[in-house]
């Protein structure tokens, strides 16, 4: 009778520990805010998607977010044949301003941020505190004192127009002189110097390796920041084949009342220009999670 009993009293106790948790008011609330977060920054992509499918009589008497004349086919047909096929032109420069620009800023505001954080000179503070003045200063603000710097050398209208001051990253060196600060060891780099390496192959083999997720965060931001660039080739470049993408797409839109068929192809030219943004995200993604692992193990 006593077992049976205890087998009363432990019943409960198990059912209740197996019990559904129940799901609260807030979490309620939480889930409800960013599934209307998610729908109010994915709608825009949808109107993209759908709006590349139709065509310029019926882009703006039909439902916006639903297909009503599928031809996607000819609009991207007719963006690369368009004026010579020049999309690829920009298509092409957009990589080059972008990935060679993000690239070279991100090496260039590593070494800066790791000379920041780890080498003890005078002025350290100052210079520090500058670039921290320069993340505050907009990018469309420098736009007319670059122009005239660049006109003063004769660069404008050329590559290096766009491309020299895409080199020049402001929070990349903030950021990685705040992940070198708290990263990399100071007693990691003694060991080195101990062993004969020099202070290029100690950053080299040694800083850079530690610093890959801010490295890759460096570049996705620069990536970013020079591919939506507009302001800066509007004011240094006036040859079409040199244009960006933004800028060219620009010029389609205004150019809509000589030719109708603009307006598609700036819509599907939009869709185009997104897909290598989100190709760069995709693909650097695991990088941010090994440095999370790195960190936890670390831990």
């Amino acid at each position: 009778m006593a077992v049976r009993a205890e087998a009363r009293l432990v019943r409960p106790a198990r059912s209740r520990a197996h019990a559904a948790p129940k799901v609260s008011r807030s979490g309620i609330l939480a889930t409800a805010f960013m599934f209307v977060c998610a729908v109010y920054f994915l709608l825009p992509a949808w109107w993209l998607v759908v709006s590349s499918t139709k065509g310029p009589s019926t882009l703006y008497s039909s439902e916006g977010f639903w297909f009503s004349q599928f031809r996607f086919a000819s609009n991207l047909t007719g963006l690369f044949s368009y004026d010579g096929g020049i999309y690829w032109h920009w298509l092409v420069n957009t990589l080059l301003y972008a990935g060679v620009g993000a690239l070279g800023a991100t090496v260039l505001a590593a070494a800066a941020g790791y000379a920041l954080a780890k080498y003890d000179f005078r002025g350290r503070h100052l210079v520090f505190s500058v670039i921290l003045g320069g993340v505050l200063v907009p990018g469309t603000a420098l736009a007319l004192p670059l122009y005239l710097l660049m006109s003063k050398v004769e660069l404008t209208n050329t590559y290096w127009a766009v491309f020299l001051p895409s080199l020049v990253s402001p929070f990349g060196v903030y950021l990685a002189r705040v992940y070198a600060e708290a990263s990399i060891p100071n007693e990691l780099i003694e060991a080195g110097r101990i062993d004969g390496a020099s202070e290029g192959r100690i950053f080299r083999t040694v800083a850079l390796r530690i610093m890959s997720p801010a490295l890759v965060t460096m570049f996705l931001f620069q990536f970013v920041a020079i591919w939506n660039n507009f302001f800066l080739p509007l004011v240094m470049l006036s040859n079409t084949n040199l244009y960006p993408v933004t800028l060219g797409l620009y010029t389609w839109n205004n150019e809509y009342g000589q030719a109708p068929q603009l307006v598609s192809y700036v819509v599907i030219g939009s869709l185009i220009s997104v897909i290598p943004l989100v190709i760069a995200f995709l693909s650097l993604q695991r990088f941010w999670r090994s440095g999370l692992a790195a960190g936890g193990v670390k831990l």
